[in-house]
Parts: C-alpha cells; structure tokens; sequence
C-alpha cells in the first residue's frame, strides 16, 4: 500500500474526491499535472499552441470523467497522461489526414514539383505502416514504445508514468519492438 506522503497516492486521492465534485481537489490536480500534461502533447504535437488546446480538452476531461479513475488499475497521473496521449494522437491524426488531403489535391495540380509530391505520399505510406504495426502490438507493448519513442521519455520515466517495474518495460518495450521490426519488414 503507498505511503500517504507518496505523491501518486495524494494525486490519487485527490482525484478521487475531484470524481465526488471537490473543486479544490480538483484545482490541486490541475495543479499537479497540467504542466506534465502540456509538455507530453508538445513532444507529440510539435506545436505549443496546439498542444495548450489539447492540455485544456484534456483537463476538462478529467474534471468531468473523474469518475472513471480506477487507482486500482494504476495512478491518477497515468491516467491522465493516457488521456492526454490519446486525445494528443487524435490531433495528430487529424492534422495528418488535412495534410494527406492537401498531398492528393496537389498531386492533381499539374504546377506541383513531382518530387515534392512523391516524397510527401512515401512518408505518408510509411507513418500509415508504422501507425498499423504499433496499433496490432498488445496494448502492454505499445504504450511503453509510444511514450518512449513519440514522447522521449526514458525507461525510468514510462516505468513510473505506467507504475510498472523498470525491467518489465525493458522486457515489454524489447518484445515490442521485435514485434514492431517484424510487421514492418513483412509489409515491406
């Protein structure tokens, strides 16, 4: 059982009282984790205005959805960094497929350098590749390889962001990318 000078455990419990519509409990967590949730949708995002959107959406979130935190599957601040992560990567995609939209109409468009464009749909059928593989990973395997790797976080930091064994997210991030190496390679 955590220690009550813990800080996962404080988060926890605030977050509890949060999901039971304690405004200051909840103003504790925001507190607590809009900075690390700003600065894990700008290393996704690349873009700190998008990623103040996304910090916002993903705080009111959290107020609003306090209620679907489960301690027993893992600590507050987990929790809303998967949220940020996912509401993160939503943004991505969308931004992505504007993107991918804007790479069809200029291959339609005869003024357009070929090599611009075919460079653009290469890297665009390459992320689509990696997104595929990632996403037939189990969920164990991935989230680790995403926070490493689209986040920069170390092994240290996902094993405490996941409260997971250090050795484990060794062990699971190394399954995974040998999982990840076989996908692409067989889609090659």
């Amino acid at each position: 059982m955590p220690h009550p000078s813990d800080p996962n455990a404080r988060l926890d419990t605030l977050l509890l009282r949060a999901a039971e519509g304690d405004r200051e409990a909840f103003a504790r967590v925001y507190d607590a984790l809009a900075q690390p949730v700003m600065g894990l949708a700008c290393r996704i995002l690349r873009d700190a205005g998008q990623a103040e959107e996304v910090t916002q959406d993903v705080m009111i979130e959290v107020w609003r959805t306090a209620d679907r935190f489960r301690p027993d599957l893992g600590t507050a601040k987990a929790w809303v960094l998967t949220l940020t992560h996912r509401r993160a990567v939503d943004r991505v995609r969308t931004v992505q497929a504007s993107k991918d939209r804007e790479v069809r109409a200029g291959m339609l468009s005869p003024d357009r350098d070929v090599d611009q464009v075919v460079e653009a749909v290469e890297n665009s059928d390459e992320r689509r590749r990696v997104h595929r593989c990632l996403a037939s990973l189990e969920r164990f395997q991935r989230v680790p390889l995403v926070l490493a790797y689209y986040q920069g976080m170390t092994y240290l930091e996902v094993a405490r962001a996941l409260s997971t064994p250090e050795g484990t997210v060794k062990s699971r991030m190394r399954k995974g990318l040998e999982k990840l190496r076989a996908c692409l390679e067989a889609g090659s």
